[in-house]
């Protein structure tokens, strides 16, 4: 299995240990003149007009894309507590058709929060973050590269030639972490993620479906996050330390099928942001922000719904960060292409 310590170390500082300790209080994120990311209008699809007659002010919170069922079902919890603990509040979540129509809904006032680190690091200026989500007790996750058990390929240049399923073509994780180190292994990467790579052949869908294209032997292997990618692995399956030190999903390891074979480990990716439009106007808002980072493991699990697995939480509280902890995003992005006027 390649470490690629060339990706995982050389020349990227490792994200602030403040994400692993400390309060969770409000702070400054300062804006990056590198931020990046395309964003095309794709606010319409997003079907996010809805009626409220109960007299309670509408939050809309927009989630990671993904498969939408299983993304609202996950964030139900906290969904459920910040309609318990505010009054006069009905969150309600929507899932995104892609990355790249959350910030255009955000800019045409369609919705109120979310949670992504692209669309943050395209323009911080227009949000106000509230925090990194922390779950298991880590602010981090990583981006991994899977293979079927029996596969040949064992190394990033073995990609080569080969089929590659990824996740949306925005995704840090799923996508453009993969793309980086692909090239940083000599592998062209073409156009990619906005077009076609040349040394290899690629598939944008999201997490779930990449895995279940390599499961159907539809591509040679896959990229997708810890949280979706680990379950998969054999219990026992060896880790590099790093992962051991930071994942918080290592607990979940054997309990799906069918079972791949881990190639490459990213370094430690702060988790996702939560934050608010900078334009939405509300008492709402910094209220929102102390529910969420004042949040407990024991008080989220209160809001639980019915036969709710505790391992599908991807939330119990937010920690403080910087810019500085989400640079290494800004620099892939950079690296691989992705320009912010398109």
């Amino acid at each position: 299995m390649s470490e690629d310590p060339t990706d995982d170390g050389l020349g990227v500082s490792t994200p602030n240990s403040s994400l692993d300790t400390g309060s969770a209080g409000r702070r400054t994120f300062i804006a990056s003149s590198a931020a990046i990311v395309g964003t095309a209008g794709l606010a319409g699809c997003l079907g996010l007009s809805s009626s409220n007659t109960s007299g309670a002010e509408t939050v809309t919170m927009l989630l990671t894309p993904g498969t939408p069922a299983d993304a609202r079902r996950r964030y139900k919890p906290v969904q459920n507590l910040l309609n318990g603990e505010i009054d006069d509040i009905e969150v309600e979540m929507q899932v995104p058709q892609d990355y790249s129509a959350i910030r255009p809904a955000l800019e045409s006032e369609q919705a109120e929060i979310g949670m992504d680190d692209v669309t943050l690091l395209s323009n911080p200026d227009l949000m106000d973050v509230y925090g990194t989500t922390v779950t298991g007790g880590s602010a981090f996750y990583f981006s991994m590269m899977l293979v079927n058990p029996d596969s040949e390929i064992d190394e990033r240049t073995d990609v080569e030639g080969k089929t590659w399923a990824f996740a949306d073509r925005l995704s840090t994780s799923g996508s453009i972490f993969a793309l980086y180190t692909l090239q940083e292994a000599g592998l062209d990467i073409g156009e990619a993620p906005k077009g076609d790579p040349v040394d290899f052949e690629g598939s944008w869908t999201d997490h779930d479906q990449a895995l279940q294209r390599l499961a159907q032997g539809k591509a040679a292997g896959a990229t997708t996050w810890g949280g979706n990618g680990i379950p998969h692995l054999p219990e026992g399956t060896e880790v590099p330390q790093r992962v051991q030190d930071k994942s918080s999903f290592l607990d979940t390891m054997g309990t799906e099928t069918p079972q791949f074979k881990p190639i490459w480990w990213s370094f430690p990716i702060p988790k996702q942001p939560m934050y608010a439009r900078k334009s939405w106007e509300s008492d709402k808002k910094e209220e929102i922000g102390e529910v969420l980072r004042n949040s407990t493991k024991e008080q989220i699990t209160e809001y639980y719904p019915d036969d709710y697995n505790e391992e599908e939480l991807p939330f119990t509280t937010l920690r403080d960060t910087s810019v500085e902890d989400y640079q290494p995003v800004i620099d892939r992005m950079n690296a691989v292409g992705i320009d912010p006027a398109a």
